[in-house]
């Protein structure tokens, strides 16, 4: 994959080829959309837009899907992978990584071949946008990190005052808490991001 931004058509690409793969991993359980969703905690309508290409899932919604399927969320991108081994090391050479747009960000997951990572590293782009677009806060299990490569960002935590970072400015917290990254003013960010599994 390359780090360039994608066209609306590839774009669409990416959804549908996403989509695929989470409906073939549903039906080889042999479940259906409303079992998925119990086991999940998403709507069934999530779920079924996710798979026919319509809408790319947020993190938290693409780790719960993970989580109710039982899979490494690596699996979205690809249909094999070896677990990460006591001893063991992977090179991600710049460019490689699955990519993944949502309506704010676009995710540019590391190491998809590694499957079962303690952590789950990733790089991205904050498009500029204004908070009031964001419909709520994400949170999901673990922790986490973030970085400020360039740009600007103000990360909002539910309850707690906004936090305004700079270029080389980082935060740790804890992800269940509600949390929302935007980029400041009119230009996109990029941000380096590590959550825990």
């Amino acid at each position: 994959m390359t780090a360039q931004p994608s066209s609306d058509a590839q774009e669409i690409g990416e959804r549908e080829a996403f989509g695929h793969r989470a409906r073939q991993l549903r039906i080889e359980k042999g479940w259906t959309l409303a079992e998925l969703a119990e086991r999940s905690g998403l709507a069934i309508s999530t779920i079924s837009k996710a798979e026919r290409g319509v809408i790319a899932l947020t993190y938290d919604r693409l780790s719960s899907l993970a989580a109710g399927l039982g899979v490494d969320m690596s699996a979205f991108f690809s249909d094999s992978g070896e677990s990460f081994a006591k001893g063991s090391f992977a090179v991600a050479r710049k460019g490689e990584f699955e990519r993944q747009e949502t309506t704010h960000y676009v995710y540019e997951m590391l190491f998809p071949e590694v499957w079962n990572k303690s952590m789950l590293p990733m790089m991205g782009t904050l498009k500029a946008r204004e908070l009031h677009e964001f419909e709520e806060f994400v949170r999901h299990p673990g922790q986490e990190f973030l970085t400020v490569m360039e740009g600007a960002v103000t990360v909002h935590l539910e309850g707690r005052e906004p936090v305004r970072l700079e270029a080389g400015d980082s935060i740790y917290f804890d992800s269940a808490r509600g949390h929302l990254y935007a980029s400041n003013g009119d230009e996109d960010a990029r941000i380096l991001v590590v959550c825990t599994a």
